[in-house]
């Protein structure tokens, strides 16, 4: 994803605590995961469900992108719960 800054959210920066995850981590994943889903009618901006794997661990980040300051809001970020994604952390189990 083509950001020239990143601003993490309140919500983000608590699940970084909680799970572990680091800042530098973060953007690695959103400059270098692969976009999975796009939720263009988010307000204020068109959000994205990024899949990256930093240092062989699954992660989802949600990131908002403000296109005309090219400024990615990183909303939150997860490991996908193997119980609820399918093996390759794209598409959610079925029933």
């Amino acid at each position: 994803m083509d950001c020239d800054s990143f601003q993490f959210t309140g919500h983000s920066i608590r699940r970084l605590f909680e799970r572990q995850i680091n800042e530098k981590e973060t953007i690695l994943a959103v400059k270098n995961g692969e976009i999975i889903a796009v939720y263009p009618d988010d307000k204020p901006y068109p959000t994205y469900l990024i899949l990256a794997f930093v240092h062989t661990r699954p992660l989802h980040v949600v990131v908002a992108l403000d296109k005309k300051k090219k400024r990615c809001y990183i909303v939150t970020i997860y490991e996908p719960d193997r119980k609820i994604w399918n093996s390759n952390f794209k598409s959610r189990r079925k029933g």
